[in-house]
């Protein structure tokens, strides 16, 4: 879809509404008082925090008056305002310095998108039919309250439960104090790609329970296991900076990158050597060039000390992990193992990092700790390092998996839904369309229905981030304490609001403990009292009165400590001693399927345009092509040629995939940068019932994924379901829609000529 043709549709309820009214003098719009003062053609940027996904990148918005319709008090009608025109990056902020990348360019559509939700609306069908209809504000919340003076009354506040995407900052505080004080159970923080076997790794191996930040523009070899970080894992954007540093930043000084993977990622494609290896056996393969360094003596005596105790025979050089050993296991030949460990020795900083797949093996923690001692052993310089810790909001340590099957099997009486869906993201064997038909009353704050919303009672639609005052403290992605904040960019549109006023609206109402953990009239003033301490640490900031500091926070777009002279990455101490946790031994990865009647790997991954299906709902990303296939506004399944050949399925085909708990049926796409013995699919389309742009477009590979977890931590183990294909069509019923290439990406006869 062309972006005049979105502006279109996005006018076209307003256009209606003013027809409307010329035939119905009752209807007629009103014409609203200005609010803010704005000088026409005169174009303002004002500070905010990007929120489509975790990395909390700083934005500028580019404001301009215009008209527009909006709600006022109930009433529909006209008004001169500001409007939000185009987000850039902010310049000064540490984690992304003045870069956005195409989701966070496409946060401009969630507040015109045409299908919000632009008011309460109270279910009128059957529950999940999507019937609702309107109330106001008033009844809303009146409802609301007394459905949780109900639980109250009858002692029964555990029966309530919080289901959000994991959160970072001042809402995630919110969300965990009203609860605390209400007597529910801590909120379900839940994603499906979930990074809970790293953060464990990390407190094991480095004592800090966080994703790591790479100072990559200080590397001079760094090879990463899995981890796509120029696209779509942990901080990307600060990432892809350090890359261009690293990579052509330093003339005369050009490092080397090396990618292990099994399917070729952007990163990968990127890369000066990109290496094939079995699935689940990279961790084995990292301890492979460990013991050629320790073995050799290619490292300082006791280099990895921390790390690699947690590796059993570490202090014996590792004699389980020859390189012809391990070439067994992993496929990577002993001759490549060998020079990769030279090579790392030889540069002068090197880096191990490792993400994704690797991680969503029944082995994740295994592969996970033995890339970290690696890590250990080779970083001298050192390029690993964690972001300084504000203390404003606690990871994510408990596996979402666990948590939402937790939430599945309790007796809930209520529920509260924020920006999580899970009937779409969720393996079916958790069941979570049947454990919410059993909850006689949810709520959700979402903006948008999609397959969870959908079985709501009652929706309270949040302002879109743009109308709202935001705040990150990003886990990773700079080695400065940062604390983005921002208030509201633009006036609201639509008759919503801020989902935090509205917690602590109810926590007044609702008086007693609640009310006194939440003690502050609005959010801004919550922020106002987490930020105005940071005026201490000095920082980003010199202002002379408490006043000064959060006036001048709001103008940067946040707080962020002074970075240190020498390039530190880890300025702060481990938060854990050394752990008591047992060596592991080697771990074979498991699968769920016979090899003979599921011959292939499956490997779903995270979409650079829609992460885990979230933002699906926005067309411009729907129009982005894929960075390596081209492809947009469909799905497709990638398998290497040699597979295609011996199964008749050519590029275009229909192919159906298959495992032990279901079928997909997706457009092939034939690719050499992938194992003959995988197959591999985005994550992000397949959508029941999200807008107009998402649903009912292409195929949701998670729907077919085996309800395996990662032994040590529980975490879903996505990357460990075995499938098989069958041709089930060719490309007219395919349709794989390529950029510039027609429905399957091969012109006509006529086009040729």
């Amino acid at each position: 879809m062309e972006r005049r043709d979105f502006i279109k549709i996005s006018a076209l309820s307003g256009v209606m509404a003013t027809l409307e009214a010329c035939r119905a003098p009752e209807k007629q719009l009103v014409r609203f008082v200005p609010e803010e003062e704005l000088i026409p053609g005169i174009a303002t940027w004002k500070p905010s925090v990007c929120t489509l996904c975790s990395a909390g990148c700083g934005s500028l918005v580019r404001v301009m008056q215009g008209e527009a319709e909006v709600v006022r008090h109930g009433q529909r009608g006209l008004i001169k305002m500001g409007l939000a025109k185009k987000l850039e990056g902010n310049p000064q902020h540490p984690i992304n310095q003045g870069k956005l990348c195409a989701r966070g360019q496409a946060g401009l559509q969630v507040l015109y998108h045409p299908d919000r939700i632009t008011h309460p609306i109270k279910r009128s069908g059957p529950r999940g039919s999507g019937e609702f209809q309107q109330i106001t504000w008033d009844d809303a919340l009146k409802e609301l309250s007394a459905h949780l003076a109900a639980l109250q009354a009858s002692k029964s506040t555990d029966a309530l439960a919080f289901l959000a995407r994991p959160l970072h900052g001042q809402r995630h505080e919110l969300i965990e104090r009203f609860l605390k004080a209400y007597g529910a159970p801590p909120a379900v923080w839940y994603q499906p790609f979930d990074e809970t076997v790293l953060r464990q790794a990390n407190l094991l191996s480095f004592g800090h329970a966080a994703l790591p930040t790479f100072n990559l523009a200080h590397a001079d070899y760094v090879i990463s296991f899995g981890a796509d970080f120029l696209g779509s894992w942990n901080s990307s954007v600060a990432q892809s900076i350090g890359y261009g540093e690293m990579r052509q930043g330093r003339p005369g000084r050009r490092a080397k990158f090396v990618q292990v993977e099994s399917r070729m990622s952007q990163t990968g494609a990127n890369t000066d050597e990109w290496i094939p290896c079995r699935p689940g056996t990279e961790g084995t393969l990292a301890l492979g060039i460990a013991h050629v360094i320790l073995n050799e003596k290619l490292a300082p005596q006791g280099s990895g000390s921390r790390a690699g105790s947690l590796i059993a025979g570490w202090s014996a050089d590792l004699p389980d992990y020859s390189p012809e050993a391990v070439e067994k296991h992993t496929g990577v030949p002993a001759a490549v193992i060998k020079r990769l460990a030279h090579e790392i020795t030889l540069s002068g900083s090197a880096a191990a990092m490792v993400g994704g797949a690797p991680l969503a093996q029944t082995n994740g923690l295994f592969n996970a700790l033995a890339v970290n001692a690696l890590e250990s052993l080779v970083d001298r310089a050192p390029i690993l390092g964690f972001t300084p810790d504000l203390a404003q909001s606690a990871p994510q340590m408990q596996a979402s998996l666990a948590s939402l099957n937790a939430l599945a099997k309790s007796a809930l009486q209520m529920l509260l839904l924020y920006e999580a869906n899970p009937i779409f993201s969720a393996p079916p064997s958790v069941r979570i369309r049947e454990a919410l038909a059993k909850i006689p009353y949810i709520v959700s704050f979402g903006s948008f229905i999609d397959e969870t919303s959908a079985q709501a009672d009652l929706i309270l639609p949040d302002h879109a981030p743009l109308e709202s005052w935001l705040d990150s403290t990003p886990e990773s992605g700079s080695l400065q304490a940062v604390a983005s904040l921002a208030p509201p960019a633009v006036l609201p549109l639509h008759d919503t609001r801020p989902m935090p006023d509205v917690l602590l609206g109810l926590a007044h109402q609702l008086g007693g403990d609640v009310a006194k953990a939440l003690p502050f009239a609005t959010y801004d003033a919550m922020l106002r009292a987490a930020f105005v301490p940071l005026r201490a640490r000095g920082g980003s900031i010199d202002a002379k009165t408490d006043d000064d500091f959060w006036d001048a926070a709001q103008t940067q777009g946040g707080w962020w400590s002074v970075p240190s002279a020498a390039h530190t990455p880890n300025p702060s101490p481990p938060l854990a001693a050394p752990s008591k946790h047992a060596p592991m031994a080697m771990a074979a990865p498991e699968f769920v399927g016979a090899a003979g009647d599921f011959p292939f790997y499956f490997l779903p991954y995270a979409s650079q345009s829609f992460g885990d299906g979230s933002l699906a709902h926005l067309p411009w990303l729907q129009e982005l092509p894929d960075v390596l296939t081209s492809a947009m506004w469909s799905s497709w399944v990638e398998i290497h040629p040699k597979t295609g050949e011996r199964l008749g399925i050519g590029h275009g085909d229909l192919v159906e995939i298959a495992s032990s708990q279901g079928t997909v049926r997706a457009a092939a796409i034939l690719s050499p940068g992938i194992a003959p013995d995988m197959v591999a699919m985005p994550v992000g389309q397949g959508h029941e019932n999200f807008t107009r742009f998402a649903s009912g477009r292409g195929a949701n590979p998670l729907s077919i994924l085996a309800p395996i977890t990662e032994k040590e931590t529980g975490s879903l183990a996505w990357a460990a379901t075995r499938v098989k294909l069958t041709r089930a069509g060719g490309p007219e019923q395919a349709k794989l829609i390529l950029f510039a290439g027609g429905m399957s990406g091969f012109p006509h006869e006529e086009e040729r000529r």
